[in-house]
């Protein structure tokens, strides 16, 4: 996509409903766009938007392996629920392993995320053009920046929630019954791997006290 054509389909996104913004992208680009979820606090909406639409759509997950039980509990009920088709993805073992035995989330938590979520990824990004994700921008200053579609080298970025509020997630959450997160009842906000996850607001509970923000899945 030129530059100028992602600035006219924002402007046309931007006044579109969530559905539209959604069916829009997957009907454009079909077996193109990839699909992800963490399994968060806010992941169901995506989640719940797609079953909708396309439910048979591949939705791909990595499991770090230092998730919570409750994530992978979370997953499962969600699965079950909306019928959606999800394939979950795994680290390389033995990078696994040095992660474990070096407790990298301590010492080098940019190589952590790196070796047990971006590099999965980047084996499923082949052969797509589209990456939509669940991003919302209120969730951090970086997020806040971003716009619906996002122009990359590698993969366009397309966040259909990104203009959402708190209000209207915990809407859509009560109008359509979505269970939520059940550690969100305890304080976590936004919830990752367990050794780089504490209660607060926003995605202040993620990465401690470090300048750290995000995983570099986004950048």
């Amino acid at each position: 996509m030129e530059s100028l054509r992602v600035k006219q389909i924002n402007k046309l996104l931007f006044a579109a409903h969530n559905d539209v913004r959604i069916a829009h992208i997957l009907n454009k680009y079909q077996d193109k766009v990839l699909i992800t979820t963490s399994f968060g606090t806010t992941s169901a909406l995506l989640i719940h938007m797609i079953s909708r639409i396309r439910q048979n759509h591949p939705i791909h997950f990595i499991n770090t392996g230092h998730l919570f039980p409750e994530t992978l509990k979370y997953k499962n009920r969600l699965i079950e629920r909306y019928g959606i088709n999800v394939i979950e993805h795994v680290p390389d073992k033995e990078k696994h392993s040095i992660t474990k035995k070096e407790k990298l989330w301590k010492s080098n938590p940019d190589l952590c995320c790196h070796y047990n979520k971006v590099e999965p990824l980047e084996k499923i990004k082949a052969n797509h053009e589209v990456w939509i994700s669940g991003l919302i921008g209120y969730q951090n200053s970086y997020r806040s920046e971003l716009e619906i579609l996002q122009q990359r080298d590698d993969l366009h970025r397309f966040y259909p929630l990104i203009d959402w509020t708190p209000e209207m997630v915990d809407d859509y959450f009560e109008s359509y019954g979505i269970p939520r997160h059940p550690l969100e009842r305890f304080g976590f906000h936004s919830i990752g791997c367990t050794h780089c996850t504490t209660k607060g607001d926003g995605r202040d509970g993620r990465w401690g006290d470090s300048d750290k923000t995000e995983c570099g899945l986004h950048w």
